[in-house]
């Protein structure tokens, strides 16, 4: 039987357990895939530990794999048995060898693009696409601030930013992570540790502040973040890495400037399947000029997905994270 990764509580990585698992055949609409990668993302944390509550337990875990359609079930006409595909979408169950998918959220992979990449690319790198491309249209003279610019997504907004043309201001928490972020595109890195940040955003900017911040971190980061922004600016809070924001008093957003507020989650932007092969054809284009290096920096099997969780929740990855079938 194929195996995956269970929860049967939520908690800490010890709740992981690698388990045999009955996957069956497809019904209609439906792909049975054989995962060769699977990608691993800080919202695996969130419903691992219960911050994002998982759909039922026990509960397979992850949203990202890459593989080959081995069978399809009756009305599928999007993919075919053989086909090299990949996704990042619910429902939950990525971290197993083997599974059932909707067809219609899955992609084919161009011949460029190996299993590993993809795995390690699709979630973050549609992400970057709906940050830059929807969210807050970035256009060349921009300037912006991404938190967290050395991890999975931050690495992909800052060079696919710097190829719109954009100056890009980029929070790390080390000058190893520092140097990692200006190799790939970031302008202005900024060592939150010894620096506040909105102090150097406002230096940088002579004082006028950016128009759009994009937020992964969180609680730590909410108020700072909105005194980077210049009046009508808009705050992009797109995860909760340091924890959940608080409560927010919308009379701050007009005390700050007429600030705008946004929340927004791949799973919309990708919602309709017009929208996901739009931006999995244009991460794809991407990639594939040159334009975005998606740095697999770290890889586990998948049965350590444990040890994993461990690294990413102590911020000891850069970059994309790849467990290995």
């Amino acid at each position: 039987m194929p195996h995956a990764i269970r929860i049967h509580e939520t908690g800490g990585p010890d709740v992981l357990k690698w388990e045999p698992v009955e996957v069956g055949e497809p019904g209609p609409g439906e792909v049975r895939l054989r995962h060769t990668a699977v990608g691993l993302n800080y919202i695996d944390v969130y419903f691992r530990t219960g911050l994002y509550p998982p759909p039922g337990l026990p509960s397979g875990l992850g949203l990202e794999a890459a593989g080959v359609v081995e069978a399809v079930g009756d009305g599928v006409t999007e993919v075919a048995v053989g086909d090299r595909v990949a996704y990042a979408s619910p429902p939950l169950g990525a971290y197993a060898e083997a599974r059932l998918m909707p067809a219609d959220r899955v992609v084919r992979l161009p011949d460029a693009i190996d299993d590993r990449t993809a795995a390690g690319m699709m979630l973050q790198g549609l992400t970057a696409w709906y940050l830059l491309h929807r969210t807050y249209p970035v256009k060349a003279g921009d300037t912006l601030l991404i938190h967290a610019a050395a991890g999975g997504v931050g690495l992909l907004v800052c060079q696919w930013a710097k190829h719109l043309g954009a100056t890009v201001i980029g929070t790390v928490g080390s000058d190893e992570k520092a140097e990692l972020a200006r190799a790939h595109g970031c302008d202005h890195p900024i060592v939150y540790t010894r620096e506040r940040f909105p102090d150097r955003v406002r230096e940088i900017t002579a004082g006028e502040g950016v128009p759009v911040v994009y937020d992964s971190i969180g609680k730590d980061t909410f108020e700072d973040s909105l005194d980077s922004l210049r009046p009508l600016g808009l705050m992009v809070s797109f995860g909760n890495a340091s924890g959940p924001v608080p409560p927010l008093d919308l009379q701050l957003l007009s005390a700050k400037g007429s600030l705008f507020i946004t929340r927004p989650t791949v799973m919309t932007y990708t919602a309709r399947r017009e929208d996901l092969l739009a931006g999995a054809q244009a991460l794809f284009d991407v990639v594939q000029k040159g334009v975005l290096k998606v740095a697999v920096n770290q890889s586990w099997p998948l049965a350590q997905a444990a040890e994993a969780h461990k690294a990413l929740e102590a911020r000891q990855t850069t970059g994309s994270t790849v467990l290995t079938v």
